[in-house]
């Protein structure tokens, strides 16, 4: 027997353990599956109303203007079929080669099969007309409002992205050559990976992002020194460890979104923001929110002001024997710091000395790109799974998120993991983004209702502890941080409501990119710059005509600013003391909980 011979049956004897394998994976994806817990139809796709206005709008156009929607037709069964006869003329004539392809180049289809195969570039090129087809009929339809128009446009991109021939094994040309390759053994780990992510979600899909194992909090990442001082239900008080003699009198506490976990400012020491603020000579404290489970159900914003951001402010001043401390909010809970300013306002409590708000939203009266979520359909099904499950599971909310940017985080990592059968990256922001958190039912539908919804911070007056307040009622000296690329808090939305603020002393600054490389954007790394403005911060537009732009991040400017709102130097505190000992080592016990529901 040659060598051929024995590497064809090796490899023969090898697909057969491989086709075995799908085998016993296959089953345990059935057990896995049935295992998927009962979930609102609410949340899985819009109500009948969008369907109804759509169709609407579309059949009145039909009839008042038949001529627009058959233009529609013509054109696109004209650009599909003028690419079949050119395909099949190049065929005819015996040359494989496809037409040209006019572009212009997509990141899904960068294998040179995509351009030089005829039947690959035929599926991309026919699959493209269609995507634009599909783009032109929705962008035709008149008489929709705003909101469903653009929850329109939401829902046909993420089908057309659904359907893109790179998300199936027949027409993914880099899964069939790594199967081929393989043997088959891609094809294997891929489903080795899905069954693993069915099991670790009970049921549901959820596409993991990084490796799970490559990262453990307190070992790897969020490893600053420091140690939690104080403790109650809703949060721990991580006080940081001095690396200078000397501190600013007036101390410094993060409120990090309690959607996350506060690990995000201290991910590694080269990127860490916790890091960087002390080192600037701050007595820093970071809030670490509990993971809710369902005895959170009632648990509202009242209590999160209350338990949370009173407890925490009045806990700092103690700790560190000062009448007055400066403030940071980020997302939510830069929104909630908000409410926390505007209730000591009406108070007449001067607690907080100044707040920073990074990428905060106030003013909902423009939603982005989340207003396809934020209507009766999709609120009024997280009430009803709110009320089932006690809180608003990580899953949906997760899920949300990665929905907004679904080729990025749904369907090329599903590719690389299940068609690929490549394991997750060892990537810590990925990792972070995974490890989300729940929300407490009450204070989710406190959020999503008046604040997103009715927008009545902004609009009339929100009520905290008895109290109606407005944006006006922030009367503090602050400083607002927001990126511009941002899809989960739009800049100009979140200067909005900055501008609304009772505040004599504004600053803005516009930092690039988005939601968290706009905000971890260390000095060292030159990376991203930065927009400020002598303007008034009153009219976005006016504020970016006259903006300068800064190299490098916005970090030090803000620590300038912080720096002279915080008084003279003193020396520096050290966590812990009779009345406020250690609990524990940073990063505390509730940042490494996991509540699945």
């Amino acid at each position: 027997m040659t060598t051929e011979d024995e590497n064809k049956i090796a490899a023969s004897q090898k697909m057969q353990e491989n086709l075995a394998r799908i085998e016993e994976l296959t089953q345990r994806m059935v057990e896995a599956a049935a295992k998927k817990r009962p979930i609102n139809p609410a949340l899985e796709g819009p109500g009948a109303d969008l369907y109804l206005s759509a169709s609407a709008a579309f059949m009145k156009e039909w009839l008042e203007k038949p001529s627009k929607v058959l233009e529609a037709q013509v054109n696109y069964w004209g650009d599909a079929m003028k690419h079949y006869l050119e395909a099949q003329e190049a065929l005819a004539k015996g040359a494989l080669a496809p037409p040209a392809d006019p572009g212009p180049s997509d990141p899904r289809f960068t294998n040179p099969l995509w351009d030089t195969h005829p039947y690959f570039n035929f599926i991309k090129q026919q699959y493209l007309i269609a995507s634009k087809g599909v783009e032109e009929a929705v962008e035709r339809i008149e008489g929709l409002a705003p909101a469903d128009r653009k929850r329109l446009h939401y829902f046909a991109r993420q089908i057309i992205d659904l359907m893109s021939p790179t998300n199936f094994l027949a027409t993914n040309p880099d899964a069939l050559e790594k199967a081929i390759e393989t043997e088959g053994e891609s094809l294997v780990k891929g489903l080795e990976n899905l069954v693993a992510d069915i099991e670790a979600n009970r049921g549901d899909l959820l596409v993991t992002l990084a490796d799970r194992n490559a990262f453990r909090v307190g070992e790897n990442i969020g490893t600053a020194e420091g140690s939690v001082v104080y403790r109650n239900r809703l949060f721990e008080l991580i006080q940081y460890k001095p690396t200078t003699e000397t501190v600013h009198k007036t101390p410094l506490v993060i409120f990090p979104p309690w959607i996350n976990k506060f690990y995000i400012l201290d991910l590694k020491p080269q990127n860490s923001l916790i890091r960087w603020i002390v080192d600037q000579g701050f007595t820093l404290f970071v809030v670490s929110w509990k993971n809710p489970d369902r005895s959170y159900a009632e648990t509202g914003l009242d209590d999160y002001v209350e338990e949370g951001y009173l407890t925490a402010i009045e806990q700092v001043k103690q700790i560190t024997g000062e009448k007055k401390i400066n403030a940071v909010g980020y997302c939510i809970a830069g929104t909630t710091l908000s409410l926390t300013l505007a209730l000591l306002d009406k108070r007449k409590d001067r607690s907080i000395n100044s707040a920073t708000f990074f990428t905060t939203l106030t003013d909902f009266s423009d939603q982005g790109e989340f207003t396809v979520f934020l209507q009766d359909d999709f609120v009024d099904g997280i009430e009803r799974q709110c009320a089932a499950d006690g809180v608003l599971s990580s899953y949906f909310m997760s899920r949300t998120f990665s929905f907004l940017r679904s080729n990025d985080l749904i369907y090329r990592p599903a590719i690389r993991s299940y068609m690929m059968g490549e394991a997750p990256p060892a990537f810590d922001l990925l990792y972070w983004n995974g490890d989300s958190t729940n929300l407490p039912g009450r204070m989710a539908l406190d959020y999503l209702r008046g604040l997103c919804q009715r927008d009545l911070f902004a609009r009339g007056g929100f009520e905290v502890l008895g109290e109606k307040l407005s944006l006006a009622d922030v009367k503090v000296p602050l400083m607002a941080i927001a990126c511009e690329t941002d899809h989960i808090a739009p800049w100009i939305a979140s200067f909005n409501g900055v501008a609304q603020m009772g505040s004599k002393d504004k600053s803005f600054i516009l930092s690039e990119s988005g939601h968290i490389a706009g905000i971890v954007n260390p000095p060292s790394k030159k990376k991203y710059g930065h927009y400020t403005s002598a303007a008034p911060v009153a009219n976005p537009n006016e504020w970016k005509a006259t903006a300068q732009f800064n190299e490098g991040s916005w970090w030090p400017r803000w620590g300038e600013w912080l720096a002279a709102k915080s008084g003279k130097m003193v020396p520096a505190r050290q966590p812990g003391d009779r009345e406020h000992p250690v609990l524990a080592a940073a990063p505390g016990t509730y940042v490494t909980e996991i509540v699945k529901i």
